[in-house]
């Protein structure tokens, strides 16, 4: 640790033969194959660049060394040769540094390091050119009128793609590197006079705290520093990919956090009821947005509480009214129906994370067979009863209702959880249950926001904003939840 916190206070020697014998020493120049050194001579005195193959831009470089090398022609020889380095370079970002772990911090990062013989400081120029896709729909979150283009792996596009959408002077985006290996880039996007100053600066505290070796699983890793998670199902922040949603938020107060090699950036805070929102209810006639929007939570109620009803039904068919004494199985098994709801989810799980990493021409020919086949077959040699089928095709259908898979994988644990209370105390077990989940989504706080708000605590006004999608000009107000210092979304 000693020797870090010394390289990291060692001046830029003067001296271009020490800089690449620690370039040599210290990060590998000559034995990594993508680092190299370009050395010239540039009115008498040595320049070296530093840089790094694959993440640079080669007709930026080409420019630059150009620029440098024309100067051997149009200049006499003169002393301010860091001078005349520093003018000729044709690039809009250019920085100094003074030490040698900035120097290599920049050049593993993408940048060029141009250093001068005889000067203790470094050129920094911004040529990045990370490989990469380009910005399209995200697949979770697809709309049918809206905009294609989705966040990508580099943060500098994910900035861009934002900016574009938000031209306030007072948007902000503030970079910083965690990770001491990794090295990555996260930043903190907000609009100034309008985020609650103490949420940014818990963020940013929370972030600048972070010790890790490195943060190569991206804003997943930052999550659980960030929240401190534990055990606890639920989502705590949310996710998203696309560039609207995350302006929105941005618009309403919310601080969102970018984070290198990540298509998704995380929303902060965030409720529960931030999950089950998407951007197809905005895009949509209000009405039409108020509609989807009360499916999506009659699915998400139905993920949760569908099996656990119906096998309470079954075990207790004496709590059904006449008109629906259809309801559970018709026929005799010799596997206890808990066993087979159990049986089942797990197989759709199995289904789930299967067709996750199978190959997309073969995805459909996979489901084929497990609807037709092992769905059917189950049936008819009696391992399953048709209902237990049918009702936890429906539940599963319902985690799918909304955007937030994390949402919806947390549903299932719950669904499952309950549904064992149920088996074992039937009747008082779905009190219990019901009650146990209640108390443990009202205790969970993320960032200091309750988790149920604005249901708990009651906010009538802003529970109404959840239940309607209103039409924008009725929604004068921004969410109280986030403290904007700015209430009001238009002039009054």
């Amino acid at each position: 640790m000693t020797n870090k916190k010394e390289h990291k206070m060692r001046p830029i020697p003067e001296r271009v033969e020490e800089i690449e014998a620690f370039m040599k020493e210290k990060v590998g120049l000559g034995e990594s194959f993508d680092l190299g050194v370009r050395k010239l001579i540039i009115l008498k005195k040595q320049v070296h660049i530093y840089y790094v193959n694959g993440l640079t831009d080669s007709e930026f470089i080409i420019e630059i060394l150009d620029q440098l090398v024309d100067q051997n022609d149009t200049e006499r020889h003169t002393q301010k040769v860091f001078e005349k380095v520093y003018n000729s370079i044709v690039h809009p970002s250019v920085e100094e540094i003074k030490t040698l772990d900035e120097l290599v911090d920049q050049v593993l990062s993408g940048l060029i390091v141009i250093v001068v013989d005889g000067t203790p400081i470094g050129l920094v120029v911004d040529v990045r050119s990370y490989p990469g896709r380009t910005p399209i729909e995200p697949d979770t979150e697809k709309v049918v009128r809206g905009s294609r283009d989705g966040y990508v792996e580099n943060i500098i596009i994910n900035t861009a793609l934002t900016r574009r959408r938000i031209r306030d002077e007072r948007l902000r985006f503030e970079i910083m590197r965690v990770g001491e290996r990794s090295k990555t880039d996260i930043a903190i996007g907000y609009i100034k006079g309008l985020a609650d100053p103490d949420l940014i600066d818990i963020i940013r505290k929370e972030l600048s705290n972070i010790k890790v070796d490195g943060l190569t699983m991206a804003d997943k890793t930052v999550e659980e520093f960030l929240v401190k998670q534990g055990y606890i199902p639920y989502p705590l922040i949310r996710y998203t990919e696309r560039a609207d949603v995350a302006s929105t938020h941005l618009m309403e107060g919310h601080v969102i956090i970018f984070v290198d090699t990540s298509p998704s950036v995380i929303i902060t805070p965030s409720t529960i009821f931030h999950h089950m929102q998407h951007a197809e209810e905005y895009r949509q006639a209000p009405a039409i947005g108020t509609l989807e929007r009360w499916v999506r939570f009659l699915g998400v109620i139905a993920s949760i509480l569908l099996l656990p009803v119906w096998f309470l039904f079954c075990v207790e068919p004496s709590l059904l009214p006449e008109q629906l004494a259809f309801v559970g199985p018709n026929e005799s098994t010799n596997i206890p129906i808990v066993l087979q709801i159990f049986i089942a989810d797990i197989g759709i799980e199995f289904l789930r994370m299967a067709a996750i990493h199978t190959p997309t021409p073969l995805s459909t020919a996979m489901g084929l067979i497990a609807a037709v086949l092992i769905g059917q077959i189950a049936i008819d040699v009696g391992f399953f009863v048709p209902e237990v089928i049918l009702y936890a095709s429906i539940a599963t259908v319902g985690t799918f209702v909304t955007p937030s898979l994390e949402l919806g994988v947390a549903n299932k644990v719950s669904r499952l959880i309950i549904l064992l209370i149920v088996a074992i105390f039937k009747l008082p077990g779905l009190i219990i249950g019901l009650t146990l989940y209640i108390i443990l989504l009202a205790s969970i706080k993320t960032l200091n926001t309750p988790y149920l708000w604005p249901l708990i605590p009651f906010r009538p006004k802003a529970l109404s904003h959840i239940l309607l999608r209103r039409p924008y000009p009725g929604s004068r107000i921004r969410p109280s939840i986030v403290h904007p210092q700015d209430r009001y979304r238009q002039p009054k």
